[in-house]
Parts: C-alpha cells; sequence; structure tokens
C-alpha cells in the first residue's frame, strides 16, 4: 500500500503547485505588465524495485512572455513600448525589465516604473527638475517642459527569465537583455497575460485532480490501516 500512498502523494503535491501558480495568474490577470507563470511538471521511475512506477512533480516554473491585452488610457505618462519590448529599471539587486509602462514621479522627482526608477539609453535614472511637466514622443524621448532629457531604455528579452516582482523580470543564466530601438506608444498600457476565464477552467481542473489525488491517498491510507489490523493478534 505504501507505493499507493507514495502515488498518490506525488500527484496532490504537484497539483498543489499547480494551483498556486494558477492563483496567483489570475489574481493578477489586470495587472500592468504581469507575465503568467506556467508550471512544468516531470514523471520520475521510482528508485528502486516496484517497475514501472512513476512519480509526477512540479520541477520548475517558467514565465510565458506572450503579450498582454492593452487598454488605452489617455495618461501621458503610460507608455506601451511596441514589439514585446521591456522597459529598464533599476531595482536593489540591479537592473529589471517590465512592461509595465504606468510611469510616476516620485517626491524626489524621480520617473519610476512598477515603483523603481525607469532607466533612460545610458543607463542612468530621469530626473525630472521641479515643477515641469513631462511628456514622451514616440521615439522614447522624455521631456521636461519641452526640453528633451534622453530616451527611454527598451530591450528584448530572449530565453529563460526570472520573476523579481509582480511585473518585474530579469534574465537567467539561460537568458539575456538586448537593447533595441525604443519604440513607444503613449497613452496606453499593457494588462497581464493570464486571460481570466482560462486561468478559471484551469483553477477548476487543477482542483478536480487535486481532489482525486487526496482521495486516493484517503483510500490507500484507509486499506493500509486495515492490512495493519488484520495482522494483529487479538
Amino acid at each position: 500500500m505504501a507505493d499507493g500512498l507514495y502515488l498518490a502523494m506525488a500527484g496532490a503535491t504537484a497539483r498543489s503547485a499547480q494551483l498556486d501558480s494558477i492563483a496567483d495568474n489570475l489574481a493578477n490577470a489586470e495587472t500592468p505588465g504581469f507575465k503568467a507563470a506556467r508550471p512544468a511538471f516531470q514523471s520520475f521511475l521510482a528508485p528502486a524495485g516496484a517497475a514501472g512506477e512513476q512519480y509526477v512533480a512540479a520541477i520548475a516554473t517558467g514565465i510565458d512572455l506572450r503579450p498582454g491585452p492593452t487598454t488605452t488610457t489617455g495618461n501621458a505618462l503610460d507608455v506601451l513600448p511596441e514589439d514585446g519590448g521591456y522597459l529598464a529599471v533599476q531595482t536593489g539587486s540591479g537592473v529589471a525589465f517590465t512592461r509595465n509602462g504606468r510611469l510616476a514621479l516620485d517626491a524626489s522627482g524621480v520617473l519610476t516604473a512598477a515603483g523603481a526608477p525607469v532607466l533612460s539609453l545610458t543607463g542612468k535614472p530621469f530626473v525630472v527638475p521641479p515643477g515641469s511637466k513631462v511628456s514622451i514622443g514616440p521615439d522614447g524621448m522624455v521631456l521636461a517642459s519641452g526640453q528633451p532629457m534622453d530616451r527611454l531604455g527598451v530591450f528584448r528579452l530572449e530565453g529563460a527569465v526570472d520573476r523579481l516582482g509582480t511585473s518585474l523580470l530579469a534574465p537567467n543564466e539561460n537568458g539575456r537583455a538586448v537593447a533595441v530601438e525604443p519604440r513607444v506608444r503613449t497613452g496606453e498600457i499593457e494588462l497581464g497575460n493570464a486571460a481570466p476565464l482560462e486561468s478559471t477552467v484551469q483553477m477548476i481542473s487543477a482542483q478536480r485532480h487535486f481532489d482525486a489525488a487526496m482521495q486516493a491517498l484517503q483510500t490507500y491510507k484507509t486499506m493500509d490501516d486495515r492490512t495493519t489490523d488484520l495482522g494483529k493478534v487479538r
């Protein structure tokens, strides 16, 4: 019975990881720049004996970089990098990248995206003079009261990436960020790429599989307990 317990437990654990990922996707479906997580599963042969038995586990979580739906806001500081580009921002752990183009000025006049300073093509943050009106051209040029400052740093992400925050990404050892010509559309932003309906259907399916695994686990446990009782001397 122990083999059945392990199989059911492995299935329930894998589905639990999938449910966590889907719940995160669903909660951030309308978060600007959010990229959905997709867990990857792999089956493993039993280490010894029980030929043919396989255990399943969630071994990694990939980030889906496909574009999400866009919405028009009319806000002069909302930008949408074209051709799947990402804005570069400075975080406490280094440079990160985001599709969250909802820009804002903090109390110090620093232009930010996703709560972090936006970087220019030269890798420097934008510090806007007090009282200046900020606008952004289609070529990514940031202007303060009509005076050009610098162009937004826009990059293309290639290969594998890691999530650093709700809408912040960074290439890992198997990926890289490549600078591209800045082209942006103002007054628009991109929402999360996890469709609410699709995520809801996935959650229902994953929940049913989880419940089935837990039911199997309980059944095997009951059978194991009865087998133990049969072996007792009365």
